[in-house]
């Protein structure tokens, strides 16, 4: 065992989140803190975390000892519950577009949108999907990210979205975070599909999730429920196959419209992503459920639209998650740490209801419960910021990185500061 273990330290604080709170408001006073701490890892899990200079005492004839320097600190790594990485394309029309007065379903309904990205990443080959998909992945690691999301959705046919299926797994061999794909061949109808979207939606149900299922691209199914994509009577039996075959649920809900988060809830859906559009009724009944309410602060600021109700879901006793949403339509800024703290400003959440968010109310929202927080037995996945105080983090506002970020106990990435 000895060969294995290494004790990093001392930090100025470690900030553990571990034994918090999986719902509601969390204060800052309730944020687990050690100051001049140390993170002792056996491969590639977390074995103890406590005071450097005790576990140094405890272990030091058995462990490498890795220094830090000072001022440093250490919390989990980042979790992206939601991300659409995997595609081909640029839609910096559609930003001009909406900046000159088209709204977003004006946009679609002309052909722009998603079905313009669909257009592009169909012609994308397998090979420069993958690629694609890792550098953008990559780079989310840079800002201490050590677990991704990645949807499909882009492809909309049998074959295009086992393509991008089997890129983002291809992506996850070349990449040292890990990517959890995400089956969202119900995005929309697609334009060139000869039948109505429950004959859509029947074919993919029918097809392509037994073969998600033997070929193992993915566990979870997601829906997109708006008037430009499907409705709830078409979506609903498409979502109970999906459950009665084993795959966990997710939903883009309530971003123009609401109802799609009463289908999460009633399905048991493991969460329900946007909620811009949801009023006192969907915010009770998410608060009420074991469904995690993710929000996607950057697709607001690139629609120009209003927030999740962040505050008002976590006063409920809501779990709130925030995902990044990178893609090439609404949130093409790929900035977690930037987009969360805006959200922060906007809707006065407090630092510990953000880094929540971010790391182990993140795992829940992808059904994970081996990483998002510093404890016995999780993954060593964490991130070091060089500063004394761990509000600098979204004091900032995203301009403050990683100096280094560790995955599965190892250095995966690190920088010249």
């Amino acid at each position: 065992m000895e060969n294995d273990l290494k004790l990093l330290g001392p930090f100025k604080q470690v900030l553990t989140m571990n034994k918090m709170p999986l719902k509601g408001a969390i204060n800052d006073q309730q944020l687990p803190v050690i100051a001049e701490g140390g993170i002792l890892m056996l491969g590639d899990r977390i074995y103890e975390v406590g005071v450097f200079n005790t576990l140094l005492k405890k272990w030091s004839s058995d462990a490498k000892v890795i220094p830090v320097a000072a001022d440093h600190i250490a919390l989990p790594g980042f979790i992206d519950c939601h991300t659409h990485i995997a595609y081909a394309g640029n839609r910096a029309n559609d930003f001009a577009l909406r900046n000159s007065g088209s709204s977003y379903l004006d946009i679609a309904a002309a052909g722009g949108g998603i079905w313009n990205t669909v257009s592009h990443t169909r012609l994308c080959k397998e090979t420069d999907l993958i690629k694609l998909t890792a550098q953008r992945a990559n780079l989310l690691t840079q800002q201490g990210i050590t677990t991704i999301e990645v949807k499909s959705g882009y492809g909309l046919t049998v074959e295009e979205e086992l393509k991008i299926l089997r890129a983002i797994q291809q992506a996850n061999h070349t990449t040292a975070a890990d990517l959890i794909s995400t089956c969202l061949a119900a995005h929309m109808l697609p334009r060139d599909f000869d039948g109505s979207a429950k004959m859509y939606l029947d074919l993919m149900a029918q097809v392509l999730f037994p073969i998600l299922k033997t070929n193992n691209l993915s566990n979870r199914i997601d829906a997109f429920i708006e008037k430009t994509a499907f409705d709830e009577e078409d979506i609903q039996p498409y979502l109970r196959k999906a459950k009665e075959m084993g795959f966990d649920l997710t939903i883009h809900a309530d971003q123009f419209t609401t109802s799609g988060s009463r289908i999460a809830v009633e399905l048991g859906a493991i969460s329900a992503d946007h909620l811009e559009a949801s009023t006192s009724n969907e915010i009770d009944l998410i608060a009420h459920s074991d469904t995690v309410a993710v929000a996607l602060p950057a697709a607001s600021i690139g629609l120009g639209c209003g927030f999740t109700p962040a505050r008002r879901l976590l006063d409920a006793g809501a779990c709130l998650a925030i995902g990044s949403d990178w893609n090439p339509g609404s949130a093409p800024m790929g900035q977690l740490l930037t987009s969360a703290s805006m959200l922060a400003t906007m809707e006065k959440l407090t630092n510990a209801e953000v880094l929540a968010a971010l790391t182990y109310r993140a795992a829940a929202a992808l059904n994970l419960s081996d990483r998002g927080q510093l404890a016995e037995g999780m993954r060593a996945d964490f991130s070091i910021f060089q500063t004394d105080n761990y509000q600098n983090i979204t004091y900032y506002q995203g301009s403050m990185q990683p100096v280094a970020v560790w995955k599965d106990g190892s250095e995966v990435f690190s920088r010249t500061v």
